[in-house]
């Protein structure tokens, strides 16, 4: 479904992602793991459209997207759920689902989306009037997430979903992670709970200093004691 063919990503003069090669299948999901600063988001926001490459494909559906605006690749099928959440403080929780949706032109279809989302994480049912700015860290993040999904993607992207979050609201997001790699969507999940990642994806790719330095099968990495030591803490 995506091929990333030998991508370069300068932010000025200073490289963040040098020839990444990366690959997602239908209904797949992966996970891709590194320190901060390694070129883990700026993947994401090349996907996106909201950095540009200076040499390499991205490549979705059999089509170069790599020059298209965001719009045009949402349009495409292709969602985030950023860093942070980034939730409007000012709208409310029906009004940010609307921004989601924005690009769907069938009511009906549009309501279906909604009560999916609402029954996926029915907490937001019960604030979808109240502003996203009085909302606790982990509802923001399941509005991120809930925004994400309304666009009925073809691709989610998720970046970083668990930070800053207490461990028992991780816990939840993470449960409602699971629930959407069920629904047979294909999946980027970037994420610093490098045991989640591994058991949640079937494989994963491990970045440093903007390069890919270990693709591979989930399982057979959790086994390596050199990755283990290395990524996991574990030994």
């Amino acid at each position: 479904m995506l091929t990333l063919d030998r991508c370069t990503v300068y932010y000025h003069k200073a490289l963040a992602i040098g020839k990444v090669q990366l690959e997602v299948g239908p209904n797949e999901l992966i996970s891709v793991i590194g320190a901060n600063g390694s070129g883990k988001s700026t993947i994401l926001k090349l996907i996106m459209g909201f950095v540009k490459a200076t040499e390499g494909e991205v490549i979705f559906e059999g089509e170069d997207i790599a020059s298209l605006p965001p719009h045009k690749i949402a349009a495409r099928g292709i969602s985030l759920s950023p860093e942070g959440s980034r939730i409007p403080p000012e709208l409310t929780v029906l009004e940010s689902l609307e921004l989601g949706a924005f690009l769907k032109k069938d009511a009906a279809r549009i309501k279906r989306s909604f009560e999916e989302v609402f029954r996926l994480f029915p907490i937001l049912q019960e604030r979808k009037n109240q502003l996203g700015g009085t909302l606790s860290g982990g509802e923001r993040q399941m509005l991120s997430l809930a925004r994400a999904l309304v666009s009925e993607p073809k691709l989610l992207m998720l970046d970083e979903p668990s930070q800053g979050l207490a461990p028992i609201v991780r816990k939840e997001i993470f449960q409602q992670i699971e629930k959407i790699k069920d629904r047979n969507i294909s999946c980027i999940l970037v994420e610093q709970e490098v045991v989640f990642s591994l058991k949640i994806a079937k494989r994963c790719y491990v970045l440093a200093n903007g390069h890919v330095m270990i693709a591979g099968n989930s399982r057979e990495l959790m086994e390596n004691e050199s990755f283990r030591h290395s990524y996991m803490g574990l030994t």
